[in-house]
């Protein structure tokens, strides 16, 4: 139960980050480096890719676990650039740079939460 939780909670950070990927884009320009080719395109297509998992996690699809592991695997060397930027440039104490270096290890319990077996894939809606 407290997987079907958390992985549920995983389904909402994804819908509310891919929508504001896809609304805002720029909004998560400081998480990538600059020499990024085509940030806006990639911070587009990741919000692409959340919002797709998150309806895979809601509707329990067999792959979407699979898919949100990698995806939040996909993105912790970003989170991780932003962590180390922050401290560079705020500090270590900074409360930007404590909260990139907290979420890290957040999202070992989500990537655990989304690879739970979820059992049949629900029948077609028709």
């Amino acid at each position: 139960r407290a997987r079907r939780g958390i992985r549920l909670g995983v389904a909402g950070l994804f819908t509310a980050s891919g929508v504001l990927h896809v609304v805002r884009p720029a909004a998560f320009d400081d998480f990538l480096p600059d020499w990024t080719p085509a940030p806006v395109a990639l911070n587009v297509a990741a919000g692409a890719v959340e919002l797709v998992c998150a309806y895979g996690l809601v509707t329990r699809r067999r792959w979407a676990g699979p898919v949100s592991a990698l995806t939040l695997l996909a993105v912790w060397p970003s989170n991780l650039w932003f962590a180390i930027d922050a401290t560079q440039q705020d500090g270590l104490a900074s409360p930007k740079a404590i909260a990139a270096w907290a979420r890290m290890p957040l999202q070992i319990p989500m990537i655990w939460a989304v690879l739970a077996p979820v059992g049949e894939d629900p029948p077609p809606v028709s």
